[in-house]
C-alpha cells in the first residue's frame, strides 16, 4: 500500500472529523463531569429497570435539569449529575426516596459533590499534566531524531488529543479525571509507534542513500506494520476484556484508552510518516 499517496485523504477526514467536533462543542459544549466543573452526582445501582419519567419524580424538587445517564449490563447503573452542590439533607431526601420506591438499599446509592474550586484547580492541573507531557516528549524526540521528526511527532500528538476531544463531543460523552489520565497515557502509547517507525526511516535513509525519501518512507511503514498493528490489537483486546467485564470505574478508564489506541495507530501510520515525508521534501526543495 502506497501511505504517502493517500495522504490527502488521511488528512481530510481527519480535518473534517475534528471540525464537526468542534463545531459541536461550540454549539453545545463539552459534556464535563462535575470532575472539571462543580456539582453532585448520584451513582445508583439497580436490579429492577427505572424509566427517566420515574427518575424524574423523584429528583424534580431537587433539580428540574438533572442529567440521566446509564451503564453496565441492562442499563443497571444510573448515573444522576447536577450542576448543584446539594446538602447532606437533600442527599438523604434523594437517596431515602429511592429507597422507598424501589427497595435499593442505602449501600447501592452513592453520591459526591464537588466543589467549583476543586473542580477548577483540578482541570487546571490537568492541561498543566498534559502541557508537561508534551514539552517532554518534544525535547526527547528533539534530542533523539533531528527537529523535523520532533515537529512531526507532536502535531501528530496534537492531532490525537483534539481528535480524541472531538469523538467524546460527537457521542457527547462525559469527560471527567480518568479522561485525562487516558489522555497521558495514549500520547505514550501513540509516541512510542511513532518512534519505532522514524527509527526505521532513519535507519532506512543510511542503508538505502540512493532511495527517494518517497520510497523510504513508504518501505519503513510497511516494515513497521506488522508489529504496530499486532501491538494494538493485543492492547485493545485487553481493554475491551476490561471494559466489559470491569467495574464502572474501570470502564470509565477503560472507554477513553480504546478511542486512543485506534487513533494513535492511525495517526503513526497516516498522519506523523507522511507529514514528517512534506517536511523533509520542503527541506530538500529549499536546497
Amino acid at each position: 500500500m502506497d501511505f504517502i499517496k493517500y495522504r490527502k485523504i488521511s488528512f481530510a477526514f481527519s480535518t473534517i472529523y475534528i471540525i464537526i467536533g468542534l463545531a459541536l462543542i461550540l454549539v453545545r459544549g463539552l459534556n464535563l463531569d462535575i470532575d472539571f466543573t462543580s456539582g453532585t452526582m448520584f451513582e445508583i445501582l439497580s436490579e429492577n429497570f427505572i424509566s427517566d419519567e420515574d427518575i424524574r419524580k423523584i429528583t424534580d424538587d431537587i433539580d428540574a435539569q438533572m442529567h440521566i445517564n446509564r451503564l453496565g449490563e441492562n442499563n443497571s447503573t444510573i448515573l444522576l449529575k447536577t450542576a448543584k452542590n446539594l446538602s447532606t439533607e437533600e442527599l438523604n431526601v434523594v437517596k431515602a426516596k429511592f429507597e422507598e420506591s424501589y427497595g435499593i438499599k442505602s449501600e447501592m446509592i452513592t453520591s459526591r459533590t464537588i466543589e467549583a474550586s476543586m473542580g477548577s484547580e483540578i482541570r487546571n492541573k490537568a492541561i498543566l499534566a498534559t502541557l508537561i507531557s508534551i514539552v517532554g516528549i518534544l525535547i526527547y524526540v528533539s534530542l533523539r531524531f533531528k527537529l523535523d521528526y520532533g515537529i512531526a511527532a507532536i502535531v501528530a500528538l496534537f492531532h490525537d488529543i483534539i481528535f480524541m476531544v472531538a469523538s467524546y463531543s460527537i457521542f457527547n460523552i462525559p469527560i471527567n479525571s480518568s479522561f485525562i489520565a487516558a489522555i497521558l497515557t495514549v500520547l505514550g502509547y501513540s509516541i512510542n509507534d511513532t518512534i519505532v517507525i522514524f527509527d526505521r526511516i532513519r535507519e532506512n535513509l543510511k542503508l538505502y542513500p540512493n532511495k527517494t525519501t518517497y520510497d523510504i518512507v513508504n518501505t519503513s511503514v510497511k516494515q513497521s506494520m506488522a508489529r504496530t498493528i499486532n501491538t494494538s490489537l493485543t492492547t485493545l483486546t485487553a481493554i475491551v476484556i476490561l471494559y466489559i467485564f470491569g467495574v464502572n470505574e474501570v470502564r470509565v478508564l477503560s472507554l477513553p484508552l480504546m478511542i486512543g489506541v485506534v487513533i494513535g495507530t492511525y495517526s503513526t501510520i497516516f498522519i506523523a510518516s507522511p507529514l514528517w515525508y512534506m517536511i523533509r521534501s520542503k527541506k530538500e526543495e529549499a536546497k
